[in-house]
């Protein structure tokens, strides 16, 4: 069945999720980065990725259960000018983020580049949102994140390790940043769901069945394991990022993240490098700017009728609903709606 949209302008949208935070218990500080996170998510993700505002009667539910730890001491537990150890308590993984890598941009802007590492974090968002923190700052960032078991080992049939995200993003003069945020994963469980609502098949190469069988059947997917890009190739730097976060900053890895509702243990890795550095930010940006070009100018395949570069695409979707508004799909509107009678707070479109 086709899904129907509702229009909700971006001021409108941002209120509301502002407003829902509040009344969720959060600080001023902790309500306001997240809404910013969440709003930036939807701009810039495709609904199906689950990234947006559906994350927010999730956000509810986690603390309304005392799961997160609102107010949780960003706790430095070793510092050095270009290294920080952090232990984020428990705490709102979009908040502790968004700390990790202002920290990671300050020491950068001293030193050249940071790097900051947390523990005992939550889920964190879209690491896109964090990246883009760097590139405002006139740095090249780079964000990380393991996650739960999602994704088989090349040749296994069981999850172990997670989707483990990664984001790097950089500055240009082409008035969008060149930013990739990807899963490791071919596809995730929520554009699964997607196109369960949408009634359509999937491509075998996202998922196995429970008995390690490819499927195009994303419900019968959805209960299996996950399958990394390119194969071999991405359930390898899925392996890695765990050693890059989990590992090395003493958290959880492997199984562990994610399998206790009340203490998610996520890991994250945080890194800021400073342009001016090695030179100066206009000639940096005039550097990515003949790059981007020659790539862009590049032989297309049969098919296509233009190369993107990414975060392109994203930056063109923010412009597009900045102007017009966001569509909501109708289910998405409705649980949150529901969630503003549970909260006491005047509805969306109310």
């Amino acid at each position: 069945m086709p899904l129907s949209f509702i229009t909700v302008s971006v001021p409108e949208l941002e209120d509301f999720v502002h407003r829902a935070f509040s009344a969720m218990g959060l600080s001023q500080e902790e309500a306001s980065l997240c809404t910013a996170a969440l709003i930036q998510s939807e701009l810039y993700c495709h609904p199906g990725q689950g990234q947006g505002v559906t994350r927010l009667t999730g956000y509810h539910q986690r603390i309304s259960n005392e799961w997160v730890q609102l107010g949780a001491p960003f706790e430095i537990v070793k510092d050095s000018p270009a290294l920080a150890l952090i232990n984020g308590n428990n705490g709102l993984g979009s908040v502790v983020a968004q700390k990790a890598m202002a920290l990671a941009i300050k020491k950068a802007q001293n030193v050249g580049v940071g790097t900051v590492i947390v523990r005992g974090s939550t889920h964190f968002g879209s690491a896109g949102v964090h990246t883009l923190h760097a590139v405002k700052q006139n740095c090249i960032g780079i964000a990380m994140t393991n996650a739960g078991p999602e994704m088989a080992a090349w040749g296994g049939a069981s999850p172990v390790v997670g989707t483990n995200p990664w984001s790097v993003a950089a500055p240009t003069g082409m008035g969008f940043p060149l930013m990739l945020d990807i899963a490791l994963t071919t596809s995730g469980k929520g554009m699964m769901r997607w196109m369960v609502r949408e009634s359509k098949p999937m491509p075998t190469d996202w998922a196995l069945t429970p008995e390690g069988y490819e499927t195009d059947d994303p419900a019968e997917a959805m209960k299996g394991a996950l399958l990394g890009i390119g194969q071999h190739k991405g359930y390898g730097l899925s392996l890695i990022t765990d050693v890059l976060t989990g590992v090395i900053s003493g958290g959880a890895f492997g199984l562990t993240p994610y399998s206790d509702n009340s203490k998610l243990d996520v890991a994250h890795t945080f890194i800021a490098i400073d342009i001016q550095w090695f030179m100066l930010v206009e000639e940096f940006k005039t550097r990515m700017n003949s790059l981007i070009r020659e790539i862009k100018s590049s032989k297309l395949r049969p098919g296509f009728d233009e190369i993107l570069i990414p975060g392109e695409m994203e930056c063109r979707r923010e412009h597009k609903y900045r102007e017009s508004g966001i569509p909501l799909d109708s289910l998405t509107f409705e649980s949150l709606n529901n969630l503003a009678i549970e909260l006491k707070i005047e509805s969306l479109g109310g």
